[in-house]
């Protein structure tokens, strides 16, 4: 008798588990890119991803600076990724954020996902850290490059929603260097991001 009503007890509280899982999940939702309209977050990307302070060169990018576009270069991070992971075969939401050169060869890409029949799911978990390495003058533009530490979940899906790559209930630690710029001669304070390295 003592061992059924242990199992019982053990029942129970996994279908307690369960259901404050579920009453969670139904409350915060799944995160799985942008679905609609972009989040009202994103009209303050482009302000927090600027610097307020006049910039002449990298000597002005002390570590106030860095501190205030460390929080504009995580949420632009995060909205790129996202935005990649969308599958209506175009960037949206993250254009703003690119440079030509990077918006191009995003949307290529995409393309060619699009037309192997592929499909990407991507949850985006959080970052771990952002660090910037480098910062430097390249002519009229400031340079700088930061390192991410992030964690997704990544899976991507045939026309038969078969999984070909990754995983859909493993969270998966990527590593990207980044390289986002500015010209600092221009009134126009937005940084883009120009290059990602391997």
């Amino acid at each position: 008798m003592n061992y059924s009503f242990e199992y019982i007890d053990i029942i129970l509280l996994a279908m307690i588990a369960g259901f404050i899982f579920l009453r969670l999940r139904g409350i915060l939702g799944k995160r799985t890119g942008f679905e609609g309209k972009a989040p009202a977050q994103f009209q303050e990307v482009l302000n927090n991803i600027n610097l307020e302070k006049n910039l002449k060169s990298a000597k002005d990018f002390d570590d106030a600076a860095q501190k205030e576009f460390l929080v504009g270069a995580k949420i632009a991070y995060e909205t790129i990724i996202t935005d990649f992971s969308d599958n209506d075969n175009k960037l949206t939401t993250s254009k703003p954020l690119l440079s030509k050169k990077i918006f191009d060869q995003f949307n290529l890409a995409l393309q060619e996902r699009s037309k192997r029949g592929h499909y990407a799911e991507i949850t985006f978990i959080g970052l771990d850290s952002a660090k910037i390495k480098e910062h430097k003058n390249i002519n009229s533009f400031l340079q700088v490059t930061v390192d991410f530490v992030a964690e997704v979940i990544t899976c991507i899906r045939d026309k038969e929603k078969k999984i070909i790559l990754g995983d859909p209930e493993k969270i998966k630690k990527i590593y990207d260097t980044w390289v986002f710029s500015r010209n600092i001669k221009s009134k126009n304070p937005n940084w883009q991001l120009v290059d990602t390295l391997t």
